[in-house]
């Protein structure tokens, strides 16, 4: 993470452990593989090496709005869960819903990145962003959600890459 510049731009420590990411049962996030905007579309599985009587934060963040060279818009929130117990997702509580990537056409690659962070205590909180909702997802910062929430440092991560290419005419 630190050779991709998610040290420091989002967190100032990379995680020790991988955070194991498959989209449709077949399609792997490995450490900054590049895979387009259809391939992600649907929420994928995710999985780790768990403490039973932990409870676990899960973000998905995009820290390239609207592009690397010019990220005005750092963070773009994707994802995010709370109070997730054990080594299912499905448990927690979805304070953003899931919405794949999404770059503006011709602004390069942006990095898509998940950390899992072990949270201190139970959270609680009323927020709830659908996966309609764009605007509240702008401007976000993974360190400030580490603040608000309490977490400790992400104990797990991953990323992939994408970007949206110009359209063929065939395709418009």
């Amino acid at each position: 993470m630190e050779s991709n510049g998610i040290v420091p731009d989002i967190i100032d420590v990379a995680p020790d452990n991988f955070l194991e990411v498959v989209y449709d049962d077949e399609l792997k996030v490995d450490s900054g593989n590049v895979l387009t905007p259809r391939q992600v579309k649907n929420a994928p599985v995710v999985t780790w090496r768990t403490n039973p009587n932990q409870l676990y934060t899960l973000l998905m963040t995009d820290p390239d709005a609207p592009s690397r060279d010019a990220p005005t818009n750092r963070e773009v929130r994707h994802w995010l869960i709370v109070n997730i117990t054990e080594n299912n997702v499905r448990n927690g509580q979805v304070l953003v819903e899931y919405r794949g990537s999404g770059p503006p056409k011709d602004t390069g690659l942006h990095r898509y990145v998940f950390l899992l962070f072990p949270q201190k205590k139970y959270i609680e909180s009323i927020m709830f962003i659908p996966s309609y909702d764009r605007g509240s997802r702008m401007k976000t910062s993974t360190r400030k959600l580490i603040k608000e929430f309490d977490l400790m440092n992400p104990v797990a991560g991953n990323f992939f890459q994408a970007q949206r290419l110009s359209q063929k005419p065939s395709e418009r």
